[in-house]
C-alpha cells in the first residue's frame, strides 16, 4: 500500500514533483497506485474502474481491479476490488486495462488478461447486477484472442456494440445484444496515417495510434481517443462518420507530461460537463510502473473538437456539494495522508492503518446552518486516538474533537459522539488523526446532526448532485436536468409516469421518530398542460400494514412556473416501522414534473 512513509520520501527527493497535501485534489487516489481509467455514468454517480499498480513495481505488476465513485467529481468512495485475476479461473496474469457497459440491467466488464493455456493475452468479460459488482466471469473462457490488449466498449444508439481493442494493430467485433458473443468475425480497422497521424521514426509503425482506444460517440460524431507513439506516450484522437469509420486523425488532447511513460483516457459527460480521466506518475514513489489516476474538466469547441487538455494537480471542479448530514463512508476522500483502506467486517471499506497525524479531506461540505454533533463507525485494537475536526486545513478551525477508545479489535466496532460548533456554510472538512505511536484506530462512517429541525432529513435535497439518493416511487424516470431549475443549477426531472401516485421519492426509514412533527417543503413543476394539484406524501409501513400522511396539502401545479409544497405533520404508527417513503404524487394524470430544493425535517 501507498504509505505515509511516501510522503517523507517525496519531501526529500527533487525528482518528484508533489502536489500540496492541503490543496491539491490530483492525483484523485492516494491510498494505492491506480491506472488505466474507465469512467461509467450511473443513476447520478461516476463509476470510476482502474488498474491497481502494486507497490515498488518494476514492470505492469497488476493483480486486481479497483472500483471508485462519486456524484460531485471531487470526493471519490473507495469500493475495493470488485474484479481481480482470481475472477478468471483460466487467466494466469495481467489485470491490465479494460471498461465496462451497462446493458440488460447487468453491468460488463471487457478486461485483457494472459490466457494461461495459450500465454497469449486475450479479452475475457465479467458481469455483475450491480455497477460496483461483485463481478463474476461471463463465459468461463476468452470472448475473443489474438495477443493484443485494451479492450473499449461502445453501445450505438440503434443498439449495436462494438468491442474495439488492440497493440499494435485496432480490432474490432460486433457484439451480440447479449454482450458476451459477436457475429461477422473479427474485423482489423486499417491505421492509415490520415486516420491515426504519422509517426516518424519508426518504419514498423508509421502512425500515431499505439494502444488503448477509447470509443465513444457525441453529437453524432464517433471520437476515438487513444495512447499514442510510445515512449513517452501522448494521448491523440479521431473521429469519423460511422463506429468503423473512415476515421479521420484531429490532433493532440494531453501532450506527454508527468513522469508516467504510458497514458491511458476515459471520457464521459455528466451533470453539464465533459470530463477526461489520464493516469501519470505524480504520487510520491510514482513513475511509469506505479501510476496514478487523474481528472479535469473540459469543453468540446463548438465544431466538436477536443481542446488541449494539461495535467493539473487541482484537478476538476466540484460539481455539487457533500451532504454531512447523511451517513458518509470513511472512504469517500478527497484528498489523503498516510490512511489506507481495506474491507470491513460490516460490509464496504474502512479507512485504517491510521497514525498520528494522518488525515482524510472531504471537500464542499455542506453544513448550512450549523452542525451541533458528529458521531463516527470506529474500531482499535490498540489504545485509540483522536478525530480532530478542521475546517478549510489540516491546521485550520478545530470545530470539535471525538476520542476512540480501544475497543479490542481492528474489525470490532462501536460508535462515538462528540459535540461540534463553529461548522456552517460550505467548507472543506479535515479529519485529523491524533494520538500516540503506531496505528491507532480504523473507522467506517462519519455522521453530523444539526440542530432540532434544522438537518434535512432528505439526501441531496437540491438534486445538485444529481440523481443520488433519489429513486421512483412506482414508475417513471429520474435524471438530472439543467434547463429548467428552481436554485443551483440542476433539478431532478421524472418522466414515463404510469399512476398519479407515480413519484420522486426517498427512504427515510432510519430517520423518523414515532410521535415528531415533520415540515416540508419542495419546489415542483409540472412539465404538461393538462391541470392537477401535487402533494408530498409520506408511505408508512408498520406492523404489517401501509398508511399514507399528506404532509403537505394539495396544490395546484402547471408549466409555467415553479410552485412550492410545504406544510407539517405530525407522523406516528404501532408496531415495527419496516419502511418509510417520501414523495411527490399528483391528485391526477401522469404528466411528468419537476423537483428541487426539497427539504423534510
Amino acid at each position: 500500500m501507498l504509505r505515509r512513509t511516501l510522503w517523507v520520501l517525496a519531501l526529500m527527493c527533487a525528482a518528484v514533483a508533489v502536489p500540496s497535501p492541503a490543496q491539491a485534489d490530483n492525483p484523485i487516489v492516494q491510498t494505492v497506485y491506480t491506472a488505466d481509467p474507465a469512467p461509467l455514468v450511473h443513476n447520478g454517480r461516476v463509476y470510476l474502474y482502474t488498474g491497481h499498480d502494486e507497490d515498488n513495481s518494476t514492470y505492469f505488476t497488476m493483480k486486481e481491479w479497483r472500483l471508485y465513485s462519486s456524484a460531485d467529481m471531487v470526493n471519490w468512495t473507495d469500493h475495493g476490488s470488485p474484479m481481480s485475476l482470481a475472477t478468471f479461473s483460466w487467466a494466469s496474469a495481467d489485470a491490465w486495462a479494460g471498461q465496462v457497459v451497462q446493458r440488460n440491467g447487468k453491468f460488463y466488464w471487457y478486461v485483457p488478461v494472459k490466457n494461461r493455456s495459450t500465454g497469449r493475452m486475450a479479452i475475457g468479460v465479467g458481469v455483475a447486477s450491480s455497477p460496483a459488482g461483485p463481478f463474476t466471469d461471463a463465459l468461463g473462457r476468452p470472448l475473443v484472442e489474438n495477443g493484443e490488449i485494451d479492450p473499449t466498449v461502445f453501445v450505438d444508439d440503434d443498439g449495436q456494440a462494438y468491442l474495439y481493442w488492440g497493440n499494435p494493430n485496432l480490432w474490432y467485433v460486433r457484439l451480440n445484444t447479449d454482450m458476451i458473443s459477436y457475429s461477422g468475425g473479427v474485423n482489423q480497422i486499417p491505421l492509415t496515417t490520415a486516420g491515426f497521424g504519422t509517426r516518424t521514426g519508426n518504419a514498423g509503425r508509421p502512425t500515431l495510434y499505439e494502444e488503448g482506444p477509447w470509443v465513444y460517440k457525441r453529437n453524432g460524431l464517433y471520437y476515438n481517443v487513444f495512447a499514442a507513439k510510445c515512449c513517452s506516450e501522448f494521448i491523440g484522437y479521431s473521429t469519423a462518420p460511422g463506429p468503423t469509420g473512415p476515421w479521420t486523425y484531429r490532433g493532440t488532447v494531453m501532450p506527454t507530461q508527468g513522469s508516467s511513460f504510458t497514458n491511458h483516457a476515459g471520457v464521459v459527460d455528466f451533470n453539464g460537463g465533459s470530463y477526461f480521466f489520464y493516469h501519470n506518475g505524480a504520487l510520491p514513489g510514482g513513475g511509469g510502473y506505479t501510476r496514478s489516476v487523474a481528472v479535469e474538466r473540459f469543453s468540446y469547441n463548438a465544431d466538436g473538437s477536443i481542446p488541449t487538455i494539461t495535467m493539473t494537480t487541482a484537478g476538476a471542479p466540484q460539481n455539487g456539494t457533500l451532504d454531512p448530514y447523511a451517513r458518509q463512508e470513511a472512504e469517500t476522500i478527497a484528498w489523503s495522508s498516510g490512511v489506507e483502506t481495506e474491507p470491513a467486517s460490516e460490509g464496504g471499506m474502512n479507512v485504517g492503518f491510521i497514525d498520528n497525524g494522518d488525515y482524510i479531506k472531504v471537500k464542499g461540505v455542506a453544513f448550512g446552518s450549523g452542525a451541533t454533533s458528529f458521531s463516527a463507525r470506529v474500531a482499535s485494537a490498540a489504545g485509540g486516538g483522536r478525530i480532530e475536526l478542521r475546517l478549510g486545513s489540516p491546521t485550520g478551525t478545530l470545530a470539535g474533537t471525538c476520542t476512540v477508545p480501544g475497543t479490542g479489535g481492528w474489525q470490532t466496532w462501536t460508535t462515538v459522539t462528540c459535540p461540534v460548533s463553529g461548522a456552517t456554510g460550505t467548507q472543506d472538512l479535515y479529519l485529523r488523526f491524533t494520538g500516540g505511536t503506531g496505528s491507532l484506530f480504523n473507522m467506517n462512517w462519519w455522521q453530523f446532526t444539526g440542530a432540532a429541525g434544522t438537518t434535512n432529513l432528505l439526501t441531496n435535497g437540491t438534486a445538485e448532485n444529481g440523481t443520488t439518493g433519489w429513486r421512483v416511487f412506482g414508475s417513471g424516470t429520474l435524471s438530472s436536468d439543467t434547463g429548467v431549475v428552481h436554485g443551483g443549477a440542476r433539478s431532478l426531472a421524472l418522466t414515463g409516469r404510469t399512476g398519479a401516485w407515480n413519484g420522486a421519492a426517498q427512504d427515510v426509514t432510519a430517520q423518523l421518530v414515532s410521535g415528531r412533527t415533520y415540515t416540508t417543503s419542495v419546489w415542483v413543476r409540472s412539465q404538461g398542460a393538462a391541470a392537477t394539484t401535487a402533494k408530498a406524501t409520506l408511505a408508512i409501513t408498520a406492523g404489517g400494514s401501509t398508511s399514507y400522511v399528506s404532509l403537505t396539502p394539495a396544490t395546484a401545479v402547471d408549466a409555467s412556473g415553479w410552485v412550492r409544497l410545504t406544510g407539517t405533520a405530525t407522523v406516528s404508527w404501532s408496531g415495527t416501522l419496516s419502511g418509510a417513503t417520501w414523495y411527490v404524487e399528483t391528485a391526477s394524470g401522469t404528466d411528468g414534473y419537476y423537483l428541487d430544493d426539497a427539504v423534510f425535517q
